[in-house]
């Protein structure tokens, strides 16, 4: 029978600092699956998002003396899960040059009430690499174009671009389903 652990976000950190290998393993057990669907909604590839998981708790691991606490242990893990899918893709060429300035940022793509999430991960996975990274990180995981033009190294102005361009794509791909 398992057990399910009690301890607090901050014991669990003490304890992984310990070098305790069942809290290290609790912590990999808490997060691995969210910060999968982060990996894999980023890269839209399956062997790529387990390489950065992989490769985020390593770098989890070894920067966890420097976790300053100012923020969720959660959040903390996110944005170097973020950040190490984000390293791969630009491993592939990201895109960055500067695209033309769209003024309907603004722009809601209305799914309808019946749009299925297979399709809609589908049509995700089909963006190239830059777009989807911009489409990810801000409309599903609530970054501004600010933050994202610094985390992959372009301008607000291709940041919006990508969003625009990738929206735009988006629509076409769910077509195929029939949305």
């Amino acid at each position: 029978m398992e057990t399910k652990s009690i301890l607090s976000e901050n014991q669990l950190v003490d304890a992984c600092l310990a070098n305790d290998r069942l809290a290290q393993r609790e912590l990999y057990d808490r997060y691995k699956r969210a910060m999968f669907t982060i990996a894999y909604r980023i890269t839209g590839d399956l062997q790529t998002a387990e390489d950065v998981l992989q490769d985020a708790f390593v770098r989890i691991f070894r920067a966890l003396p420097k976790f300053r606490r100012e923020s969720t242990l959660g959040a903390w893990i996110k944005t170097i899960v973020i950040r190490t899918a984000l390293s791969q893709i630009k491993k592939n060429q990201l895109p960055t040059e500067e695209l033309q300035d769209y003024h309907s940022e603004k722009e809601v793509i209305d799914w309808g009430d019946y749009l299925e999430a297979e399709y809609l991960e589908k049509a995700i996975k089909d963006l190239p690499d830059g777009y989807r990274a911009v489409f990810t990180l801000i409309e599903i995981e609530g970054y501004a174009h600010k933050e994202v033009a610094e985390m992959l190294g372009i301008s607000v102005g291709t940041s919006k671009s990508q969003l625009f361009h990738a929206k735009k794509l988006l629509r076409k791909n769910l077509r195929k389903y029939g949305y």
